[in-house]
Order: structure tokens, then C-alpha cells, then sequence
């Protein structure tokens, strides 16, 4: 069976429109400027493996009918990528079990603190939801009778470091980055998909600009790439007429099969 990665959400930290109605200058009659905080999920015969759990998490999940969550992957601490992550309780009511969690160390801390609640058993009403879980260099995930690959690589994303996961040497799904180790470039040649930050035009400290993801696209080569983390100067239709036929801008619910 193929496998199936779902862009769940591909705006910036505010999303588009801002929560006060600002759409900057995205065209608010094309429903592909509508975006939500970045999470994806990957969804094989067997398991659905989440990554990050964006503010925006429940009605991500009801706009793609994802009924199951069984193991949830965070790339980095921050809020755009964590706060979201009680909406995972419902998904413990329906199994009576916890949800393997995993993270960098620094992650672990800030979830282990600033949502104690999902990881220890308070009470018999309130019992932990999540189990937590040292993210390593390279598992396996089960595909029906065959295995995924899962390779993770830390990257910079200015201050911190965020984690890029590669989904059998095919996909790569990298939302936040502002520097990708030479070291690491050999995990990024030949893939089917490069879905990769490009937060607007000018330059930020913390996040490729369209300039810079263009660079490392054409370094990397890919089949097709998409941009992701998307700021509200970054119009759906403008955006996309001026990139090369392989590259487009991302939209919430982006389906791909490899």
C-alpha cells in the first residue's frame, strides 16, 4: 500500500487571516489562503503517525476526517507546534491507552512542564494521555506486512533546533529551518517530495525566505517540492506563478502519495 502525507496545516505562527481578520495580501477569495498553523500527518495501512500538534489541531481533524492518532512526532518546542496538543485527548478516550509522544530533549522538557497533565496520572478521571519518548536517529513504523523507515535530523531553526523527519528516503517534511548542515545534505538528494519553510520575501533569523528554500531546492533536487510555513505576503495564486513547475506553495489539506 502506498503511503499517504497529509499537509494538515501550512500557515505561519498567526495563520492567514490573523486571528483578528488580517489577511495581508493574500486573496481572501481563494479558500488555498486559508491557512492553518503547521502540523502533518502520515498515514500508512496500519498506523497514523502525527507530526506536531498545531493550535489549530481539532478542526484540522475534522476538516480530513482523521479519526485515530497512533504515535505523534514533534519537530520543536514552540507554541505553534505544541499548544494543540490536549486535542489529543480524545483519541486515549477512544483507545484506554496512552499515545507514544516523541522529541529532542530540550521538547521533552518543555512538554513534561508546560503540560504535566497529559504525562502523569493525577487522578482516576484525569489519567496521563500521552507516554513520552527520546526521538532517535532511525525507526521503523509498520505499513501493513512491510516497515517505514523514519530517519530524523536536527536542523537549525534560529535559537533552537527543530527536527526534519524523511519518511523512506522519499519524503521530506522540514516546516521550520533556518540552516540545514552540510553534513546532512546527502539525505536530501533524490527524494520524491521536499516539503520545506519559506516563510515570505525578505529574511528572517529564524526561518528560510523564498530566496533561500529556492537555493536548497535546486541544490537538493527533488521531483516536486512544496513550500510550507506560509506568511500572509505570500498570496496562493502570485506565489505559484512565479515559481518552477516542480514547486508550489502549500494549502491546508495537500494530499500526497509515495
Amino acid at each position: 500500500m502506498s503511503l499517504k502525507f497529509t499537509i494538515l496545516g501550512c500557515g505561519s505562527s498567526m495563520g492567514v487571516p490573523r486571528s483578528d481578520g488580517y489577511f495581508g495580501k493574500c486573496n481572501p477569495n481563494n479558500i488555498k489562503n486559508y491557512r492553518t498553523r503547521c502540523s502533518a500527518i502520515l498515514q500508512t495501512s496500519t498506523d497514523n503517525i502525527l507530526i506536531d500538534t498545531s493550535p489549530d489541531l481539532r478542526a484540522q481533524f475534522i476538516s480530513n476526517k482523521i479519526n485515530k492518532v497512533d504515535k505523534v512526532l514533534y519537530s520543536h518546542m514552540h507554541a505553534d507546534q505544541t499548544h494543540g496538543i490536549n486535542d489529543l485527548r480524545v483519541f486515549f478516550i477512544k483507545n484506554k491507552k496512552p499515545i507514544p509522544v516523541y522529541a529532542d530533549t530540550k521538547t521533552k522538557k518543555y512538554l513534561n512542564n508546560s503540560f504535566s497533565y497529559c504525562f502523569k496520572n493525577f487522578n482516576k478521571e484525569y489519567p496521563a494521555i500521552l507516554k513520552m519518548n527520546l526521538i532517535k536517529d532511525k525507526f521503523l513504523i509498520k505499513n501493513g506486512s512491510k516497515q517505514v523507515t523514519i530517519r530524523s535530523i536536527k536542523v537549525e531553526h534560529g535559537k533552537v533546533n527543530s527536527i526534519c523527519y524523511i519518511f523512506d528516503k522519499k519524503l521530506a517534511y522540514i516546516s521550520d529551518v533556518s540552516k540545514i548542515y552540510k553534513k546532512d545534505y546527502r539525505f536530501f538528494k533524490k527524494l520524491k517530495y521536499l516539503i520545506i519553510d519559506c516563510l515570505w520575501y525578505k529574511n528572517h533569523p529564524s526561518h528560510l525566505n523564498l530566496e533561500q528554500s529556492l537555493k536548497l531546492i535546486k541544490l537538493f533536487s527533488p521531483k516536486k517540492a512544496i513550500l510550507t510555513n506560509l506568511h500572509n505576503e505570500l498570496d496562493y495564486e502570485i506565489l505559484k506563478k512565479n515559481l518552477p513547475k516542480n514547486i508550489i506553495p502549500a494549502y491546508d489539506g495537500l494530499n500526497l502519495y509515495f
